[in-house]
């Protein structure tokens, strides 16, 4: 049994919502935060990155920058940038890209859920990662984005979400990327308790660190109050909950630096060894079970025989895999792809025309463009109690952090 629970947000004003939203901490680096966020002191990446406020020098773990992020929170709300609402709530959260809907819950979810694995996993996590947003988090004394949660779809919930999106939205904007973005209050936040009451399992789709640290956070609280009761706020974390059949995984491709001591012709004789080889119609796979490769100014359709693939296993069946076990380690000795130079990832909103740059540039040797990782691969992955490879998923939209924040207490 999954619970949810309203929450009090802390909120922008409609008007100020397009200003104060932000991407989430993790998908830019303190340059990119800093650009983003210039001349406009209410984006709160100015609480997710405070670093961009401080020297540029700074080290992103110094004490001074959890200091500083909790001093412009503070700011954003004796401003009146931010307000909070005077009871708990629930949200509907829609974005809009390219024509393609997502629309999901958003609330709170237990952390004894997390712990417990009724929220279930699929990455691993890397603890000073962890150390860092368990740090923010308790700084701020609240959860400043919502953890990308999914769900296997139920028309119960998809029927009271259809009803209260009738309603007059309480943000409705475009972002510099081309989404929509747009919020609605739930009238009945109760209904939404029973309905996910019926849901088994959740699964982070996106925010595996956000939603560890905000698990040792309420943790940490918990330890820190001798009174502890069990229904105090930090009990809980802000979660964004979309039905699976709303998401977008795009392909997250891979980009080699060099071919080793191989020219471009004896690499293509060597991948035969891999597969099918034969002149690409189009940069992108159709099917699992094939890659498209950019070698040697042209597209190449590398085809693994199916008949070798074994399907019951939820991890050597993904693509990522049978690329990693029978191409990238045999061929160009690439075994750890989180540490190994000679390999780099790009996701797949940049679309194939960034590969073939990467290559015409000189910048790399090789790309290899990747039918992306199903929805139903990631679930039967975390039901099985499995991590996914590294690289395997890229979603898209991402949530804008700032739009709601949930408060510990």
């Amino acid at each position: 049994m999954l619970r949810v629970h309203p929450f009090a947000a802390v909120r922008p004003l409609p008007n100020h919502a397009p200003s104060v939203a932000s991407v989430p901490y993790d998908v830019v680096d303190a340059d990119e935060a800093r650009a983003l966020a210039a001349g406009n002191p209410r984006s709160f990446l100015h609480i997710v990155r405070a670093e961009i406020d401080l020297a540029p020098e700074t080290d992103p773990y110094d004490p001074a920058v959890y200091a500083k992020a909790a001093e412009n929170f503070t700011r954003l709300r004796e401003e009146g940038t931010l307000i909070q609402e005077a009871e708990p709530r629930m949200y509907l959260y829609r974005q809009v890209r390219r024509h393609r809907p997502q629309v999901g819950l958003l609330c709170c979810c237990h952390i004894d859920d997390y712990l417990n694995n009724i929220i279930r996993k699929h990455e691993k996590t890397r603890q000073d990662k962890e150390d860092d947003r368990t740090r923010h988090m308790l700084a701020i004394n609240a959860n400043p984005g919502p953890v990308f949660l999914t769900y296997r779809d139920r028309p119960e919930i998809d029927a009271l979400v259809a009803a209260d999106m009738n309603d007059r939205p309480l943000f409705h904007f475009n972002s510099p990327d081309g989404v929509t973005h747009t919020v609605w209050m739930v009238h009945e936040p109760a209904k939404y308790c029973r309905a996910f009451a019926g849901v088994d399992a959740a699964y982070v789709a996106d925010g595996h660190h956000r939603s560890a640290a905000a698990a040792r956070a309420g943790a940490a609280r918990r330890d820190a109050n001798p009174g502890h009761r069990g229904d105090e706020e930090y009990n809980w974390f802000m979660a964004a909950l979309f039905p699976a059949s709303h998401l977008t995984i795009l392909p997250y491709n891979r980009v080699i630096r060099d071919l080793g001591d191989r020219t471009p012709a004896q690499t293509l004789e060597a991948l035969r060894s891999v597969g099918r080889l034969s002149p690409a119609a189009q940069p992108e796979p159709d099917r699992r079970g094939v890659f498209c490769l950019y070698l040697g100014g042209a597209w190449h359709r590398l085809e693994i025989d199916p008949a070798t693939i074994d399907t019951r296993d939820p991890i050597e069946s993904l693509d990522v895999q049978l690329l990693q076990k029978r191409l990238l380690e045999p061929l160009f000795g690439i075994v750890d792809i989180r540490t190994d130079k000679r390999i780099d990832f790009v996701g797949g909103s940049r679309g194939t025309a960034e590969l073939q740059k990467r290559v015409d540039s000189g910048r790399a040797a090789m790309a290899i463009s990747m039918f992306p990782t199903t929805i139903e691969q990631l679930l039967a992955v975390a039901d099985a109690g499995m991590i996914m490879p590294p690289k395997s998923t890229w979603f898209e939209p991402k949530l804008r952090s700032g739009l709601l924040v949930h408060m510990l207490d």
